[in-house]
């Protein structure tokens, strides 16, 4: 199975940026995509940015675009992801969760409902 490891986030001021890495190993299954949602309390998870792995297309949620940017690097057995921001805000504040998914249709539409298996979850703090 998929395990998803987590590292980077932390506190930072407004305006600055931020790294956050997934590391993902084991088997992949029908799983296509590899990408990062996020959660503040009381709200729904979101879709933040995410990248297939097949055809390299990247996906970002609408409160991100132009601000944050998804790469992709693979190693042996070992695929990782990482979140570059810029000029963060703070409601950019939230849990970061990296995730391993396939959309119904072969995408990586975000939708936290076609995730099945999530990281541990990193904290970002914007003040």
């Amino acid at each position: 199975h998929v395990q998803l490891v987590e590292s980077g986030g932390g506190s930072v001021q407004a305006g600055g940026s931020l790294r956050l890495s997934c590391q993902a190993t084991g088997t992949w299954a029908d799983r296509n995509c590899l990408g990062w949602f996020r959660q503040i309390p009381g709200k729904e998870r979101e879709g933040v940015a995410a990248v297939s792995l097949e055809t390299g297309d990247t996906y970002y949620g609408d409160a991100v675009k132009g601000r944050f940017a998804i790469s992709q690097e693979k190693g042996k057995n070992m695929v990782s992801i990482q979140l570059n921001s810029l000029s963060l805000k703070r409601e950019d504040t939230a849990m970061y969760y990296c995730a391993a998914y396939e959309a119904p249709d072969g995408s990586c539409y975000m939708d936290p409902r076609f995730v099945d298996v999530w990281g541990h979850g990193t904290q970002v703090t914007v003040s």
